[in-house]
């Protein structure tokens, strides 16, 4: 049974998903700002998180919000909503139909709820801290995979992490010397939840944001998988660099890039 929480943050959700949903035909109009290199926001970004924050601050105005377009804001920093409104902004600009919208609810650091929702596909996956994960309140589970041979993974090449891109590369190499394949879609969040889903083995990426994983971790998590960072510390990341999967084949891919990981990546 979903939690209120979780049923304030879905409203969020497909409040802010029916925003996106209105002006994916008309782009082209849209003004798009980059707030740094390769990095952009559009109006619907804003419109979208404003119209998540109503939603929340309806229900909750003593909790404090942190959001990727507005940053931190609310009484509490302790009992704060991590939100990103347009998950995939780049798909969206593109007419790339793979993105959503994701929220995370975290109290005093602990994962607490969690909703992504595809608008496209009218998916919503959902979770609450020992109550499980679902999708349209079908119940998930992380693949049994137990090694990389024959594994599905899903990864990003971030623009903010350009830097890192040699790095990225080849950990990606690694890793497909073993695996079946990767697939790189453009939406971190919607990544997590396909790990919670059991639609990808597995994930691996490079500099995220809290808004970036937040939600998709805790679904990960409730789908009986596993978080870490690239040397197999377990949690939600500092510096965003992040694996999940369920725990054997996590700590495979910890194993398997071992040998080409960069120390400013450690």
């Amino acid at each position: 049974m979903a939690r209120p929480a979780v049923n304030v943050a879905v409203r969020a959700a497909r409040a802010a998903g029916a925003i996106v949903l209105r002006y994916m035909n008309r782009v082209d109009g849209l003004k798009v700002e980059e707030k740094s290199r390769l990095d952009f926001a559009t109006e619907v970004d804003r419109m979208a998180e404003a119209e998540i924050v109503r939603e929340l601050k309806r229900a909750y105005p003593d909790h404090g919000v942190l959001g990727e377009e507005s940053g931190a804001s609310g009484k509490s920093k302790d009992k704060v909503w991590v939100i990103d409104p347009l998950d995939g902004t780049h798909n969206y600009l593109h007419g790339f139909p793979h993105f959503c919208v994701s929220i995370g609810f975290v109290d005093h650091g602990d994962l607490l709820h969690a909703v992504i929702y595809d608008p496209l596909r009218d998916e919503l996956f959902t979770a609450s801290k020992g109550d499980g994960a679902f999708v349209n309140d079908r119940r998930m589970r992380v693949t049994k995979r137990e090694t990389l041979a024959g594994a599905l993974l899903g990864t990003g090449f971030p623009y903010r992490q350009r830097a890192h891109l040699e790095g990225q590369l080849a950990m990606t190499r690694a890793l497909l010397r073993e695996a079946e394949d990767i697939r790189r879609t453009g939406s971190a969040a919607l990544d997590l939840a396909y790990v919670a889903a059991g639609r990808l083995d597995g994930f691996f990426e490079i500099g995220l944001k809290p808004w970036d994983m937040t939600a998709g971790c805790l679904l990960v998590r409730e789908a009986g998988g596993h978080f870490c960072d690239f040397t197999g510390q377990s949690g939600m990341p500092a510096g965003g660099n992040l694996i999940a999967a369920n725990h054997l084949l996590a700590a495979a891919m910890v194993g398997a890039i071992a040998p080409v990981l960069p120390a400013e990546l450690r």
